[in-house]
């Protein structure tokens, strides 16, 4: 088993992290929910963008279930320890659902694209069939991602030090616990966890590049709207993308731990994405009052 250090020793600290990381979740579960059924439930928001949304609202649940629970029920035990198995099968679905999420957002920037950049091709490109071959594609990319990381830090010896200094298990602090020579290992993540993420962010740039040409060179109101859509959106990748290639693309064991970075990309960004595409978006909004008022 290996010991989980956390956040924070002191009890003090540790009653607030418990509540920000309780009132985080429960924000993040319950947004992400109504954005489901609120696309789910409305025939207005049958479009790609919304198909994409709501598949994001889907892996953020998955992306913070992953490792807030076990955290939130560590602040409130003296003994914070986790079993072999269930640390390799938590690194398994952060990294899958991580990486799912990824090439998620680098889709939804491509979709934006061609809606900006190509608006009368927009129905005939991003139709319903090519969605669901890009989402299963993104889901398919995420696993063979994870798989490769997880059966690489499995097959490790472990026999010394098992304590883990931050609140889950990741690759970068497990690794260094082998009891062997992990120079290539550490090497062959890096370029699979950071180039992944650096390649992603790259292309979402070259993307949201393309997209302020077009609306510097034809703008309109409708133009506007779009710019403001697309900022919300980069703001978010900025958040998700940033910290990964900064933890990820880079030795694991020259560096010390940084756990704190860690909640940007596992909290925090899950957080901001329902507030930002609910409380920017006045079809959502609109949909979200609607359903209200048809269940009250």
């Amino acid at each position: 088993e290996f010991i989980l250090l956390g956040l924070s020793d002191t009890r003090e600290l540790q009653v607030l992290i418990f509540t920000f990381f309780f009132l985080a979740y429960a924000m993040v579960l319950l947004g992400n929910l109504l954005i489901i059924v609120t696309v789910r439930t409305d025939p207005k928001l049958s479009s790609p963008m919304y198909f994409l949304l709501c598949n994001l609202s889907f892996l953020d649940i998955c992306c913070i279930s992953v490792t807030s629970p076990k955290f939130l029920v560590d602040l409130l035990s003296h003994r914070k320890v986790i079993a072999f198995e269930d640390c390799m099968a938590q690194l398994f679905f952060l990294h899958f659902v991580g990486a799912s999420e990824m090439f998620l957002l680098t889709v939804m920037a491509y979709d934006r694209y061609i809606a900006i950049c190509k608006p009368l091709h927009y129905t005939a490109i991003m139709n319903r069939r090519v969605c669901w071959l890009l989402v299963s594609a993104c889901w398919a990319g995420g696993f063979l991602h994870s798989i490769v990381q997880t059966l690489l830090t499995i097959q490790l010896p472990f026999c010394g030090p098992n304590t883990v200094d931050n609140y889950f298990c990741d690759v970068p602090l497990v690794i260094r616990l082998a009891c062997t020579d992990i120079y290539v290992i550490e090497w062959l993540m890096a370029s699979n966890s950071g180039l992944i993420s650096l390649f992603c962010f790259l292309v979402l740039v070259i993307s949201y590049t393309f997209i302020l040409v077009t609306i510097r060179v034809h703008f309109t109101e409708g133009h506007w709207k779009a710019l403001s859509t697309c900022a919300s959106h980069v703001m978010v990748v900025t958040l998700f993308f940033v910290p990964c290639i900064f933890i990820y693309l880079r030795p694991f064991s020259t560096f010390p731990s940084d756990k704190h970075i860690c909640v940007i990309y596992t909290v925090l960004s899950p957080v901001l994405n329902p507030l930002i595409y609910t409380l920017r978006n006045n079809e959502v909004k609109a949909s979200m009052w609607k359903l209200w008022k048809s269940c009250r």
